[in-house]
């Protein structure tokens, strides 16, 4: 990154200003500013990939210290933009409702609308575009989880929430269903105030709910036991003790979300990109585990879940089916997979098959 000559005379603290109107017209619930060091948050990084609680995301390992230092990745940063944008959809069928009915599939409501890395990136890239229009060109990059960004350590630090005992952001006006986004700029941008304490206090709700035990202690995550590692990230066989205490979660998991006292102040999207699509929102597990390929890649075309792939969606649902009350159709459904391409798929519709006739 270079400076631009002609920037130099900019009024910066008005244009830091303009720079949070123009977001909160392009819908964000949010922007700070914070300088790019992360110290103490890179030890904490060192120490977690030590202990190997990033599972197989060996990619968090490659990146090294790029993820903590934002200079090293973008050389010439001084500044980072941090941008929170809310996606609860408020038309959903109610998350415990579904939780609580055990043929029906749980998608995480991050998941349930169209995939949060376009929205969120377009909306990052009309700001830069915004802004170049006031100050002329400058060195930005957007990053929307695409890259080795510590994007909840800039947030906090750019005063938007505290790092939660769950691992979350957490907005004492906003709770935590929101994504992040990034600017990295050359923009000499006066920097917000951070969160310099966590607000959790006493309350321990979400490592208590955890149906797996991921979350360790307080602030600690051991990804390796996370359902939404296991459905999301993992690609191979789901260890078969985790299995029963997944649930019908087929895509991710709100536990942690859903119990959190702070999220009665969480607000609804205002867009709706997020709103549920193909009634994934409180769609039968049969339904789900029939799908074709073809119609796993029609119905989830512009959705995160497509990701994942055909593969370990039937894996996914398998595990769910294993956890569901007996029913023929859920049975005959299952049986219908037995003989499988994938061994991956075959090995986890025999488990619940197992399962279900168990009892």
């Amino acid at each position: 990154m270079h400076r631009n000559a002609d920037a130099l005379s900019l009024d910066y603290r008005q244009l830091t200003l303009d720079i949070k109107a123009w977001a909160a017209e392009l819908g964000f619930a949010q922007v700070g500013i914070t300088a790019p060091e992360l110290g103490e948050d890179e030890r904490h990084l060192i120490e977690w990939l030590h202990q190997g609680r990033h599972g197989a995301m060996d990619y968090m390992e490659r990146h090294g210290t790029r993820r903590s230092r934002p200079a090293e990745l973008i050389p010439g940063t001084v500044r980072v933009i941090s941008a929170r944008l809310d996606y609860f959809p408020g038309t959903a069928a109610p998350a415990e409702e579904v939780l609580s009915k055990p043929d029906q599939a749980y998608v995480s409501r991050y998941a349930l609308g169209r995939d949060y890395h376009k929205v969120l990136r377009g909306r990052l890239a009309k700001l830069v575009r915004r802004i170049e229009s006031a100050c002329g060109p400058f060195a930005a990059r957007a990053f929307t989880d695409s890259a080795p960004v510590l994007e909840k350590a800039l947030a906090r630090n750019a005063g938007l929430g505290w790092i939660g005992k769950h691992t979350n952001l957490i907005h004492p006006q906003g709770g935590s269903w929101f994504f992040l986004g990034e600017i990295y700029t050359d923009l000499p941008l006066p920097v917000d105030d951070g969160f310099k304490h966590s607000h959790c206090g006493s309350c321990s709700a979400c490592i208590d709910v955890c149906p797996t035990h991921a979350i360790v202690a307080p602030y600690e995550l051991d990804a390796r036991r996370c359902i939404s590692y296991l459905t999301i990230e993992w690609r191979g066989s789901i260890p078969e003790e985790l299995r029963p205490l997944m649930g019908n979660r087929i895509y991710g998991c709100d536990d942690c979300q859903l119990v959190c006292p702070w999220n009665r102040f969480a607000q609804k999207t205002p867009l709706p990109d997020f709103e549920p699509r193909h009634g994934l929102d409180s769609a039968m597990l049969v339904e789900l585990f029939n799908w074709s390929e073809a119609e796993f890649l029609a119905n989830t075309e512009g959705s995160p879940i497509r990701r994942i792939g055909y593969e370990c969606w039937l894996r996914n649902i398998a595990v769910a089916l294993g956890n569901a009350p007996r029913s023929e159709v859920n049975v005959a459904a299952l049986r219908v997979r037995q003989d499988h391409p994938s061994e991956l798929v075959r090995e986890h519709v025999r488990w619940a098959l197992e399962r279900i006739a168990a009892g």
